[in-house]
Protein backbone atom coordinates (compact mmCIF):
# COMPACT_ATOMS: atom_id res chain seq x y z
CA UNK A 1 0.00 0.00 0.00
CA UNK A 2 2.89 2.28 0.60
CA UNK A 3 4.00 2.16 -2.82
CA UNK A 4 0.86 3.39 -4.44
CA UNK A 5 0.33 6.25 -1.99
CA UNK A 6 3.59 7.26 -2.63
CA UNK A 7 2.71 7.12 -7.13
CA UNK A 8 -0.66 8.66 -6.00
CA UNK A 9 1.39 11.37 -4.69
CA UNK A 10 4.11 12.39 -6.98
CA UNK A 11 1.14 12.29 -9.99
CA UNK A 12 -1.14 14.70 -7.74
CA UNK A 13 1.93 16.98 -7.53
CA UNK A 14 2.77 16.94 -11.06
CA UNK A 15 -1.08 17.59 -11.70
CA UNK A 16 -0.94 20.90 -9.13
CA UNK A 17 2.52 22.14 -10.65
CA UNK A 18 0.97 22.70 -14.32
CA UNK A 19 -0.77 25.99 -13.37
CA UNK A 20 2.72 27.38 -11.74
CA UNK A 21 4.05 26.89 -14.74
CA UNK A 22 1.91 28.48 -17.18
CA UNK A 23 2.20 31.48 -14.71
CA UNK A 24 6.01 31.50 -14.57
CA UNK A 25 6.82 31.19 -18.22
CA UNK A 26 5.35 35.12 -18.97
CA UNK A 27 7.91 36.06 -16.48
CA UNK A 28 10.85 33.87 -17.73
CA UNK A 29 10.80 35.36 -21.04
CA UNK A 30 10.43 38.75 -19.36
CA UNK A 31 13.38 38.16 -17.73
CA UNK A 32 15.46 36.70 -20.98
CA UNK A 33 14.35 39.98 -22.92
CA UNK A 34 16.40 42.31 -20.49
CA UNK A 35 19.17 39.90 -20.41
CA UNK A 36 19.41 40.05 -23.90
CA UNK A 37 19.02 43.94 -24.64
CA UNK A 38 21.77 43.64 -21.65
CA UNK A 39 23.81 41.95 -23.75
CA UNK A 40 23.55 43.45 -27.18
CA UNK A 41 25.93 46.56 -26.42
CA UNK A 42 28.55 44.51 -25.85
CA UNK A 43 28.12 41.78 -28.44
CA UNK A 44 28.22 45.28 -30.33
CA UNK A 45 30.94 46.62 -29.14
CA UNK A 46 33.15 42.68 -29.22
CA UNK A 47 32.97 42.83 -33.39
CA UNK A 48 32.92 46.94 -33.46
CA UNK A 49 36.83 48.30 -34.79
CA UNK A 50 37.72 51.94 -34.42
CA UNK A 51 39.59 53.96 -36.71
CA UNK A 52 41.16 57.41 -36.78
CA UNK A 53 38.50 59.99 -38.30
CA UNK A 54 39.16 62.60 -41.15
CA UNK A 55 41.03 66.07 -40.08
CA UNK A 56 42.70 64.06 -37.17
CA UNK A 57 46.26 65.01 -37.76
CA UNK A 58 49.28 62.22 -38.66
CA UNK A 59 51.03 59.83 -36.95
CA UNK A 60 54.37 61.94 -36.13
CA UNK A 61 52.86 65.75 -36.99
CA UNK A 62 54.91 68.15 -35.41
CA UNK A 63 53.36 71.09 -34.07
CA UNK A 64 55.04 74.63 -32.64
CA UNK A 65 53.77 75.99 -29.67
CA UNK A 66 55.45 78.99 -27.61
CA UNK A 67 55.74 79.14 -23.98
CA UNK A 68 53.20 80.89 -21.87
CA UNK A 69 50.40 80.67 -25.02
CA UNK A 70 47.62 77.89 -25.02
CA UNK A 71 47.78 75.09 -27.80
CA UNK A 72 44.55 73.39 -29.17
CA UNK A 73 44.18 70.72 -31.26
CA UNK A 74 41.81 67.96 -32.01
CA UNK A 75 41.45 64.08 -32.60
CA UNK A 76 38.94 62.24 -34.17
CA UNK A 77 38.00 58.64 -34.05
CA UNK A 78 34.62 56.67 -35.09
CA UNK A 79 33.61 53.12 -34.47
CA UNK A 80 32.25 51.08 -37.25
CA UNK A 81 28.84 50.58 -35.19
CA UNK A 82 26.41 53.33 -33.65
CA UNK A 83 25.83 52.57 -30.04
CA UNK A 84 29.39 51.95 -29.00
CA UNK A 85 31.27 54.19 -26.32
CA UNK A 86 34.68 55.52 -28.10
CA UNK A 87 37.45 57.09 -26.22
CA UNK A 88 40.75 58.93 -27.27
CA UNK A 89 43.10 58.77 -24.06
CA UNK A 90 46.64 59.67 -23.56
CA UNK A 91 48.84 56.41 -23.78
CA UNK A 92 51.83 57.41 -21.01
CA UNK A 93 50.04 60.88 -19.43
CA UNK A 94 50.45 64.21 -20.08
CA UNK A 95 52.90 67.22 -19.58
CA UNK A 96 51.80 69.28 -16.64
CA UNK A 97 48.69 71.73 -16.75
CA UNK A 98 47.90 69.94 -19.73
CA UNK A 99 44.06 68.36 -20.25
CA UNK A 100 42.37 66.92 -22.92
CA UNK A 101 38.36 65.92 -22.96
CA UNK A 102 36.59 64.02 -25.23
CA UNK A 103 32.58 64.46 -26.36
CA UNK A 104 30.66 61.11 -28.33
CA UNK A 105 27.97 62.27 -30.86
CA UNK A 106 26.96 58.74 -32.70
CA UNK A 107 29.42 56.11 -33.16
CA UNK A 108 32.01 59.33 -33.62
CA UNK A 109 34.47 61.38 -30.89
CA UNK A 110 35.81 64.31 -31.21
CA UNK A 111 38.90 65.06 -28.28
CA UNK A 112 40.26 68.49 -27.72
CA UNK A 113 44.02 68.90 -26.22
CA UNK A 114 44.39 72.05 -24.60
CA UNK A 115 47.99 73.05 -22.72
CA UNK A 116 49.62 76.14 -22.24
CA UNK A 117 53.57 75.28 -21.48
CA UNK A 118 55.22 77.08 -19.05
CA UNK A 119 59.13 75.24 -20.30
CA UNK A 120 60.85 75.05 -23.94
CA UNK A 121 61.66 72.51 -25.28
CA UNK A 122 60.42 69.30 -27.48
CA UNK A 123 57.64 66.87 -25.72
CA UNK A 124 56.81 63.75 -27.84
CA UNK A 125 52.70 63.09 -26.94
CA UNK A 126 51.16 59.95 -27.72
CA UNK A 127 47.29 59.12 -28.37
CA UNK A 128 45.15 56.46 -28.31
CA UNK A 129 41.40 55.83 -29.46
CA UNK A 130 39.58 52.85 -28.36
CA UNK A 131 36.25 50.75 -28.29
CA UNK A 132 35.75 47.66 -25.89
CA UNK A 133 39.23 45.22 -26.57
CA UNK A 134 39.63 47.11 -30.14
CA UNK A 135 41.70 49.77 -30.47
CA UNK A 136 43.47 52.69 -33.47
CA UNK A 137 46.84 52.37 -33.94
CA UNK A 138 49.01 55.14 -31.55
CA UNK A 139 48.96 58.29 -32.73
CA UNK A 140 52.20 60.42 -31.81
CA UNK A 141 52.69 64.23 -31.97
CA UNK A 142 55.94 65.78 -31.51
CA UNK A 143 55.36 69.44 -29.78
CA UNK A 144 58.19 71.78 -30.50
CA UNK A 145 58.17 74.78 -27.55
CA UNK A 146 59.83 77.67 -28.21
CA UNK A 147 60.81 80.36 -25.40
CA UNK A 148 58.57 83.66 -25.38
CA UNK A 149 61.24 86.51 -25.82
CA UNK A 150 63.01 87.66 -23.49
CA UNK A 151 64.16 84.14 -22.25
CA UNK A 152 66.03 83.60 -19.23
CA UNK A 153 66.90 80.00 -17.89
CA UNK A 154 69.55 78.52 -15.69
CA UNK A 155 72.50 76.21 -17.34
CA UNK A 156 74.56 74.63 -14.52
CA UNK A 157 73.06 73.73 -10.97
CA UNK A 158 74.64 72.28 -7.47
CA UNK A 159 74.57 68.65 -9.73
CA UNK A 160 74.45 69.24 -13.15
CA UNK A 161 77.07 71.24 -14.57
CA UNK A 162 77.64 72.31 -18.27
CA UNK A 163 80.87 73.46 -20.00
CA UNK A 164 81.75 74.75 -23.64
CA UNK A 165 85.05 75.90 -25.85
CA UNK A 166 86.29 79.14 -26.50
CA UNK A 167 86.16 78.88 -30.38
CA UNK A 168 87.21 82.23 -31.76
CA UNK A 169 91.06 83.28 -31.44
CA UNK A 170 89.27 86.27 -29.67
CA UNK A 171 86.32 86.53 -27.59
CA UNK A 172 84.91 89.57 -26.22
CA UNK A 173 82.83 88.73 -22.97
CA UNK A 174 80.69 91.38 -21.67
CA UNK A 175 79.23 92.84 -18.29
CA UNK A 176 75.82 92.43 -19.38
CA UNK A 177 74.27 90.12 -22.11
CA UNK A 178 74.37 92.54 -24.60
CA UNK A 179 77.03 94.30 -27.56
CA UNK A 180 77.03 97.60 -26.15
CA UNK A 181 78.04 96.94 -22.18
CA UNK A 182 81.71 96.99 -20.91
CA UNK A 183 84.10 94.39 -21.88
CA UNK A 184 84.98 92.24 -19.13
CA UNK A 185 87.63 90.43 -20.48
CA UNK A 186 88.85 89.03 -23.99
CA UNK A 187 89.36 85.22 -24.44
CA UNK A 188 91.03 83.14 -26.56
CA UNK A 189 90.86 79.54 -28.12
CA UNK A 190 93.58 78.21 -26.46
CA UNK A 191 95.16 78.87 -23.19
CA UNK A 192 98.64 81.38 -23.08
CA UNK A 193 100.60 78.74 -21.13
CA UNK A 194 99.83 75.25 -21.39
CA UNK A 195 98.64 75.66 -25.62
CA UNK A 196 95.34 73.51 -24.05
CA UNK A 197 91.53 74.11 -25.08
CA UNK A 198 90.53 77.36 -23.51
CA UNK A 199 86.89 76.30 -21.87
CA UNK A 200 84.94 78.10 -19.62
CA UNK A 201 81.66 76.69 -17.17
CA UNK A 202 78.70 78.45 -18.27
CA UNK A 203 76.25 79.60 -16.24
CA UNK A 204 73.09 80.71 -17.50
CA UNK A 205 71.77 81.64 -20.86
CA UNK A 206 69.83 84.60 -22.02
CA UNK A 207 67.99 84.65 -25.20
CA UNK A 208 66.64 87.79 -26.57
CA UNK A 209 65.27 86.61 -29.56
CA UNK A 210 66.06 82.97 -31.86
CA UNK A 211 69.29 85.03 -33.77
CA UNK A 212 70.18 86.80 -30.27
CA UNK A 213 71.44 84.52 -27.64
CA UNK A 214 73.68 85.01 -25.08
CA UNK A 215 75.68 82.89 -22.23
CA UNK A 216 76.36 83.79 -18.49
CA UNK A 217 80.10 82.32 -17.87
CA UNK A 218 83.08 81.87 -14.79
CA UNK A 219 85.72 82.87 -16.05
CA UNK A 220 89.62 82.19 -15.06
CA UNK A 221 90.65 86.12 -14.75
CA UNK A 222 91.33 88.22 -11.85
CA UNK A 223 89.94 88.97 -9.66
CA UNK A 224 88.37 85.42 -8.61
CA UNK A 225 84.71 84.49 -8.81
CA UNK A 226 84.76 86.93 -11.83
CA UNK A 227 82.18 86.47 -14.67
CA UNK A 228 80.53 88.04 -17.93
CA UNK A 229 78.40 87.22 -20.62
CA UNK A 230 79.10 86.34 -24.51
CA UNK A 231 77.38 85.15 -27.55
CA UNK A 232 76.46 81.41 -27.96
CA UNK A 233 77.84 81.28 -31.48
CA UNK A 234 81.46 81.95 -29.83
CA UNK A 235 81.11 79.26 -27.72
CA UNK A 236 81.51 75.55 -28.91
CA UNK A 237 78.97 72.83 -28.03
CA UNK A 238 77.83 72.38 -24.59
CA UNK A 239 79.55 69.58 -22.47
CA UNK A 240 77.31 68.26 -18.84
CA UNK A 241 79.41 66.75 -16.18
CA UNK A 242 77.68 65.32 -12.94
CA UNK A 243 80.43 65.92 -10.62
CA UNK A 244 81.38 68.77 -8.28
CA UNK A 245 84.95 68.82 -6.48
CA UNK A 246 84.78 70.46 -2.51
CA UNK A 247 87.72 72.05 -0.92
CA UNK A 248 87.23 72.84 2.77
CA UNK A 249 90.36 74.98 3.82
CA UNK A 250 89.53 74.19 7.42
CA UNK A 251 89.22 70.86 7.75
CA UNK A 252 91.88 70.14 5.17
CA UNK A 253 89.38 67.44 3.20
CA UNK A 254 88.98 67.25 -0.61
CA UNK A 255 85.50 65.50 -1.35
CA UNK A 256 84.16 64.84 -4.79
CA UNK A 257 80.07 64.54 -5.42
CA UNK A 258 78.01 62.46 -8.50
CA UNK A 259 74.71 64.04 -8.62
CA UNK A 260 75.05 65.47 -5.06
CA UNK A 261 76.43 61.86 -3.47
CA UNK A 262 80.15 61.73 -2.09
CA UNK A 263 81.90 59.30 -4.23
CA UNK A 264 85.35 60.71 -2.99
CA UNK A 265 87.16 62.22 0.01
CA UNK A 266 90.57 62.48 0.88
CA UNK A 267 92.64 64.70 2.99
CA UNK A 268 94.88 67.30 1.54
CA UNK A 269 97.44 69.99 1.66
CA UNK A 270 96.50 73.80 1.05
CA UNK A 271 98.12 77.40 1.01
CA UNK A 272 99.96 78.59 3.79
CA UNK A 273 98.59 81.49 5.94
CA UNK A 274 100.42 84.05 3.60
CA UNK A 275 99.76 82.81 0.31
CA UNK A 276 96.48 80.92 1.06
CA UNK A 277 94.63 79.15 -1.07
CA UNK A 278 91.80 81.26 -2.68
CA UNK A 279 87.93 81.05 -1.63
CA UNK A 280 85.21 80.95 -3.70
CA UNK A 281 83.16 79.54 -6.89
CA UNK A 282 85.33 78.05 -10.16
CA UNK A 283 85.83 74.88 -11.76
CA UNK A 284 88.91 72.42 -13.57
CA UNK A 285 90.05 74.23 -16.17
CA UNK A 286 92.42 71.53 -17.61
CA UNK A 287 94.15 67.89 -17.00
CA UNK A 288 98.17 67.56 -17.49
CA UNK A 289 99.55 64.40 -17.33
CA UNK A 290 102.98 62.40 -17.26
CA UNK A 291 104.06 66.15 -16.30
CA UNK A 292 107.24 64.66 -15.82
CA UNK A 293 108.17 66.71 -12.37
CA UNK A 294 108.03 64.50 -8.89
CA UNK A 295 106.68 67.46 -6.68
CA UNK A 296 103.46 67.76 -8.85
CA UNK A 297 103.00 64.09 -8.71
CA UNK A 298 101.74 62.36 -11.66
CA UNK A 299 98.50 64.30 -12.59
CA UNK A 300 97.90 68.23 -12.38
CA UNK A 301 94.40 69.61 -12.11
CA UNK A 302 94.37 72.97 -13.49
CA UNK A 303 91.33 75.46 -12.23
CA UNK A 304 89.86 78.69 -12.42
CA UNK A 305 91.13 80.14 -9.20
CA UNK A 306 94.06 82.68 -8.80
CA UNK A 307 97.03 82.86 -6.37
CA UNK A 308 98.43 86.61 -5.57
CA UNK A 309 102.11 84.31 -5.59
CA UNK A 310 104.62 84.75 -7.53
CA UNK A 311 106.06 81.19 -6.81
CA UNK A 312 107.56 78.51 -9.64
CA UNK A 313 104.87 76.61 -8.05
CA UNK A 314 102.46 78.60 -9.37
CA UNK A 315 103.61 78.70 -12.74
CA UNK A 316 102.25 75.51 -13.84
CA UNK A 317 99.30 76.54 -15.34
CA UNK A 318 101.14 80.43 -16.16
CA UNK A 319 100.01 83.92 -13.93
CA UNK A 320 99.29 82.17 -10.65
CA UNK A 321 96.46 79.53 -11.66
CA UNK A 322 95.78 77.53 -8.89
CA UNK A 323 96.55 73.55 -9.38
CA UNK A 324 94.75 70.45 -8.11
CA UNK A 325 97.74 67.79 -8.04
CA UNK A 326 100.03 65.18 -6.26
CA UNK A 327 103.39 65.44 -4.50
CA UNK A 328 107.07 64.10 -3.61
CA UNK A 329 106.24 65.27 -0.18
CA UNK A 330 103.42 63.20 1.28
CA UNK A 331 104.04 63.90 5.11
CA UNK A 332 103.27 67.43 4.70
CA UNK A 333 99.56 66.11 4.24
CA UNK A 334 97.29 67.24 6.19
CA UNK A 335 98.38 70.71 6.21
CA UNK A 336 99.34 74.09 4.98
CA UNK A 337 102.62 73.68 3.07
CA UNK A 338 101.50 75.37 -0.54
CA UNK A 339 101.81 78.65 -2.57
CA UNK A 340 98.13 78.59 -2.63
CA UNK A 341 97.85 74.92 -4.87
CA UNK A 342 95.67 72.26 -3.55
CA UNK A 343 97.96 69.10 -2.89
CA UNK A 344 97.02 65.42 -2.15
CA UNK A 345 98.90 62.18 -2.35
CA UNK A 346 99.20 60.43 -5.30
CA UNK A 347 97.47 57.24 -5.17
CA UNK A 348 94.19 59.84 -4.17
CA UNK A 349 94.97 62.57 -7.29
CA UNK A 350 95.03 59.18 -9.18
CA UNK A 351 91.60 57.73 -7.75
CA UNK A 352 90.20 61.55 -8.18
CA UNK A 353 91.24 61.55 -12.01
CA UNK A 354 89.61 58.67 -12.48
CA UNK A 355 86.04 60.04 -11.41
CA UNK A 356 86.53 63.70 -12.45
CA UNK A 357 86.04 65.04 -15.84
CA UNK A 358 87.67 69.03 -16.85
CA UNK A 359 84.45 71.47 -16.74
CA UNK A 360 83.59 69.86 -13.35
CA UNK A 361 82.71 72.96 -10.80
CA UNK A 362 84.95 73.50 -7.65
CA UNK A 363 84.02 74.98 -4.57
CA UNK A 364 87.00 75.91 -2.29
CA UNK A 365 85.31 77.15 1.19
Amino acid sequence: MKPVNAERSCRTSSRESLPSRRKTLPAFLALAAVVLVALVPSALGAGATVVWAAQTHPDHFKFTATAGKELTFKLRAASSRPGTDVSVEPVSGLPPGASIGTSVVGKRATATFRWVPVEPGDYNLAFVARTGAAKAPVRTFLIHVMPRYPYSYKITDDEIANWAAVVHRTTLVHSKPTASSPVVTRLDSVTSDTKTRNIVLVLDGFDRSSRDRWLHVRLPILPNNSTGWVRQSDLGDLYEVNTHLYVDTATLTATLKRNGVTVFTTRVGVGKPSTPTPKGQFYIRGKLTHFGDAFYGPIVFGTSARSASKAPEMRVFGDGFVGVHGTSLPQLIPGRPSHGCVRMRNSAIVRLSQLMQVGTPLTIT
